[in-house]
C-alpha cells in the first residue's frame, strides 16, 4: 500500500523542480563571531569565508530532515526556542567523549532507533544542537 502511495506521489510531481539540498543555516546571535568559533572548534563547522575565493564549508553527503513541528514542542527545550540544528556524525561516542573533554555537557540519548543514535548539548547562545549517528 505504502508503494502504490509512493509511486502516485512521484508521478504527480514529475517535472516539477526541486531543491537540491540546504545551501545555508542562518540564525541570531549575540555574539556571531565567538558563537562561528565556538562551532570551528568544537564541530568542525568553519565559519562563513571572508571572500570568494575561500571554500565554504562542505559537509559530507547523507540523509537529511526537514521537519517543521507544532508550535508547542517541547522537543527543541525552551519555549521560545524556534530551530534546532541536527549534526549527523560518524562515531557518536568519540564525539561525546570530545565534546566532554572540552567541558561541554553532552546528554545521549539511552534508547537505540532504528533510524541511528542521538545526543542532544547547547551551544553557547543556548542553542539546542542534536547530534545523530545514522544507522548502518
Amino acid at each position: 500500500m505504502l508503494s502504490s502511495a509512493l509511486q502516485s506521489h512521484d508521478s504527480a510531481e514529475q517535472g516539477m523542480e526541486k531543491v537540491s539540498g540546504i545551501g545555508g543555516l542562518f540564525f541570531r546571535a549575540k555574539d556571531p563571531d565567538a558563537l562561528s568559533r565556538w562551532y570551528e572548534a568544537h564541530l568542525g563547522v568553519l565559519p562563513v569565508p571572508a571572500s570568494y575565493d575561500q571554500a565554504p564549508w562542505q559537509q559530507a553527503a547523507g540523509p537529511t530532515v526537514f521537519a517543521p513541528f507544532a508550535r508547542d514542542t517541547e522537543y527543541f527545550g525552551r519555549a521560545a526556542q524556534a530551530w534546532m540544528v541536527n549534526f549527523r556524525v560518524r562515531d557518536l561516542d568519540a564525539m561525546i567523549q570530545q565534546l566532554r573533554s572540552a567541558g561541554i555537557e553532552v546528554v545521549p540519548d539511552q534508547e537505540q532507533y532504528p533510524n541511528g543514535r542521538f545526543a542532544r548539548l547547547h551551544d553557547p547562545e543556548g542553542n539546542p544542537i542534536e547530534l545523530w549517528e545514522p544507522a548502518s
